[in-house]
């Protein structure tokens, strides 16, 4: 017998394909309770709205791409550029078995709901914007410490942590378009060779 837990958890494993494979604004409530076989008053007992379905699927995502992608690409047993490696080559196979499993890239789910909604729904923004600063933090705590190490001369270490996370988006962007997860693998490499040097 499934519990309240079980169905929330299942509208919220539901949504997060359907917008990530999908589109945000594309997926109604009906659709999403349908897909789940959930009915409204199910819905509407967890999620007072589509909007705050759309936060808690962000929250779940964060966790589990910093269960996987983040824990396996910046683990201290390698150096710190090394894990800039290890990360693109993470989020390579998570973008390519993504494709195998749905026939097409779904991208990046954060950078998918920037796109969408950072002009039609400022909570939403924050909410994408504050898990992309944390990925950037942990692009800043590497980047420190490769400079401690020797690795990297001294660089402006934020203004490089956020040029590192926009070409992660962007690579993400372009395979997207191109429906083509080999995008991720062949520039992925490009990620640790990036440097902004501060003016001062």
């Amino acid at each position: 017998m499934s519990t309240k837990a079980d169905t929330r958890q299942h509208l919220l494993d539901t949504a997060a394909t359907m917008f990530h494979t999908g589109s945000y604004s594309g997926v109604g409530i009906a659709g999403i309770c349908d897909q789940a076989g959930v009915s409204k008053g199910s819905f509407f007992h967890f999620f007072p709205s589509k909007r705050d379905l759309a936060l808690a699927v962000a929250d779940q995502f964060r966790q589990r791409i910093g269960e996987t992608l983040v824990k396996e690409g910046f683990s201290t047993q390698y150096s710190p550029l090394a894990r800039f490696d290890r990360f693109a080559e993470a989020l390579y196979a998570f973008q390519k078995t993504q494709t195998e499993e749905h026939g097409h890239l779904p991208g990046c789910p954060f950078g998918n709901l920037a796109l969408e909604q950072a002009t039609q729904d400022d909570v939403i923004r924050m909410k994408v914007d504050s898990y992309l600063s944390v990925l950037g933090n942990q692009f800043r705590q590497t980047i420190a410490e490769a400079v401690r190490c020797g690795e990297l001369p001294e660089v402006d270490e934020k203004a490089t942590a956020d040029a590192m996370l926009s070409y992660v988006e962007g690579i993400q962007l372009l395979a997207k378009a191109r429906n083509d997860p080999e995008v991720i693998r062949r520039l992925g490499p490009g990620l640790k060779s990036i440097r902004i040097f501060s003016d001062g």
